[in-house]
């Protein structure tokens, strides 16, 4: 008899307990299995995302290598439609900028790099402004191009960003400047960037001298 007093107390104290707690520890439980679902939902799609995307970008490494540019548009169109937060999409639409410059179509190659210069980060982001701004030097934007090479760029391009800025000076006829900006790139290549030797050709012409 004592034992199921004691149960008994037991039972009591438990249903005060789930009275009081019951219904908060309840939707608590739902919180955390809500969000373990949503998690576990997401890295499924992330996954399936990613799988897709690298599908997609075989395909049109495909029509790269075949230099058929129409099948690369389309392939980019759709990558950047369908998985544009993947590092697919920025890859993609960099390769088919210079798909449709090779191809004749400056228009098409700055509309791929601005979508990468809108969307992208990082690396992918200064090649795509670094491209940008020699599609612009070819088309003679020049103002546009050195501001574009004015923006922030990783550390690690400073010295393709020199160099570009020197090309455009140069074609604007700025010689002096020009010289200073190739000097600027190669203070800023490493010496074992075979890139230096045509940044040391340019200087070379223009009468300039090694930084």
């Amino acid at each position: 008899m004592a034992y199921d007093l004691e149960e008994q107390e037991q039972l009591d104290a438990l249903k005060t307990w789930w009275n009081r707690y019951g219904n908060l520890l309840t939707w608590v439980l739902i919180v955390a299995l809500a969000a373990y679902a949503a998690w576990s939902g997401w890295n499924y799609y992330q996954r399936r995302q990613a799988t897709q995307a690298s599908q997609l970008y075989e395909e049109l490494e495909k029509a790269v290598a075949a230099k058929d540019n129409a099948r690369v548009q389309r392939a980019a169109t759709d990558m950047t439609d369908k998985f544009s937060h993947t590092a697919y999409a920025e890859m993609s639409a960099l390769a088919a900028a210079k798909s449709a410059f090779d191809a004749n179509d400056p228009k098409n190659a700055q509309v791929r790099l601005q979508w990468v210069i809108d969307h992208g980060n990082g690396d992918y982001q200064a090649i795509a402004k670094i491209r940008m701004a020699g599609v612009l030097l070819d088309e003679k934007n020049y103002e546009e191009g050195l501001k574009l090479l004015a923006s922030d760029f990783p550390a690690q391009f400073a010295g393709v960003v020199a160099d570009r800025k020197g090309d455009i000076l140069f074609a604007q006829g700025k010689r002096d400047q020009a010289r200073a900006a190739y000097q600027d790139a190669l203070a800023k290549t490493d010496r074992k960037n075979p890139g230096r030797q045509l940044i040391q050709l340019k200087l070379d012409a223009i009468g300039g001298a090694a930084a």
